[in-house]
């Protein structure tokens, strides 16, 4: 390993001054992941509030930044001993390109049926430019061990700051999408987070977790993350563009038309480039024009009984057949109408080893946590309140909310 470094800084209008150091910034000049650039944090949410135009490589460089960030505080506090050099690069490289798969337009070609992005990340990987960057870091098996990271399947002390309860990834991007989207729901203690992270011993080996001094921040970031979810991500309008979205892309892989593969590596508008080059772009020049289509009959997630309807966010095969069904029993073509009921069970999940002020380990997970966060507790209802069922259409026409209920047993 390298013992001097050389950074380059990137002005950032969350994080102002992020400093980018050799091995990441030859990564960050790769292809794969310039392509960041042009696909949206927050898919259509652009459509509703017009600043959520930041990228997945604004995000990236944020959690990154946060990344060097944390690592800096665990090794002023002697934390970082114990741990392998190796992993310290590793992380702060996962962090990096834990998005390098990601679809464009957000989660919504996931929620379609597409495998998820973490699971692309080794794709991406082999991408020759990509894979040189890499391999001249010096990690051995560094792809794969990323990989691991990112799917938070590693082994490594530091892997919860990639994948877990409170990952780096969950700060970054509650704060930049509040940020960019203007609403004050997104607010989160960073640096008494950052503060907050510890490794505490359990099942008989180190691991990210947080001091009992952080916990009151820890809950902020969990009702910051439902905020979210309930005005933003949920948004009517912005699920009516991403059910369209969601339609008319499936349609295409349908008709062989798209290469599922050919998705995994496009950039927003290359998608709906090609996809308004093909027959019947009507879906898709809706979207264009912001031509949204309006909420016919919407319930909320407390009107319904628990698991009714679950499988609209699961099944997008059965979607498919009931929209068509549906829309043919209003003399409709297929389409004209569309079902949603957008579903996050694990909003509020905590798994986290909490060090008390006493020195003792505790985990807040499950009733447990009940002692020292609130939210969890309520957890099930604050999801089953931030959902709504909905079906959107093109034109106004009345469906009465006892048929919606039958379609969604």
């Amino acid at each position: 390993m390298p013992t001097t470094r050389t950074f380059t800084v990137i002005r950032d209008p969350l994080w102002n001054n992020i400093e980018v150091d050799r091995e990441a910034l030859e990564v960050l000049d790769t292809e794969p992941f310039q392509r960041l650039r042009y696909v949206r944090q927050l898919g259509h949410a652009f459509l509703v509030y017009p600043g959520a135009t930041h990228s997945r490589f604004e995000h990236a460089l944020g959690t990154y930044h946060l990344a060097r960030r944390a690592l800096s505080i665990l090794a002023e506090r002697g934390e970082l001993e114990a741990v392998p050099e190796e992993d310290l690069v590793l992380v702060r490289l996962a962090a990096l390109l834990h998005d390098i798969g990601h679809y464009p337009f957000s989660h919504a070609l996931e929620e379609a049926g597409l495998p998820s992005h973490e699971s692309l990340a080794l794709r991406h990987f082999a991408h020759p430019e990509l894979r040189a960057a890499l391999g001249r870091i010096g990690v051995p098996g560094i792809e794969e061990r990323l990989a691991a990271f990112i799917r938070g399947e590693s082994g490594s002390p530091l892997a919860g700051l990639i994948s877990g309860s409170l990952d780096l990834d969950k700060i970054e991007y509650l704060t930049r999408d509040a940020w960019m989207t203007g609403v004050p729901y997104g607010a989160v203690d960073v640096d008494r987070l950052l503060h907050a992270l510890t490794l505490v011993p359990r099942d008989d080996r180190l691991q990210i977790g947080i001091r009992e001094k952080g916990v009151s921040a820890l809950e902020s970031l969990l009702f910051a993350r439902y905020q979210m979810y309930r005005n933003v991500y949920w948004h009517h309008a912005v699920r009516s563009a991403t059910a369209m979205f969601k339609r008319l892309v499936s349609d295409a892989i349908a008709r062989d038309r798209i290469d599922p593969a050919w998705i995994a590596t496009a950039t927003d508008e290359s998608l709906m480039e090609r996809i308004r080059g093909l027959p019947d772009p009507g879906l898709a020049q809706r979207l264009r024009r912001r031509r949204l289509y309006k909420r016919l009959v919407e319930i909320s997630g407390h009107a319904l009984p628990e698991g009714v309807g679950d499988w609209v966010s699961l099944d997008p095969d059965r979607l498919r057949k009931v929209e068509d069904d549906l829309a043919r029993s209003f003399d409709l073509p297929a389409g004209s109408l569309l079902l949603d009921y957008p579903a996050k069970p694990r909003m509020l999940e905590v798994d986290l080893p909490l060090l008390t002020r006493e020195g003792t380990t505790e985990t807040l997970n499950g009733p447990a946590a009940a002692r020292h966060l609130h939210l969890p507790a309520v957890a099930r209802e604050l999801h089953r309140g931030a959902r709504h069922a909905r079906v959107f259409g093109a034109d106004d026409r009345s469906i009465p909310p006892e048929a919606f209920l039958k379609i969604l047993a």
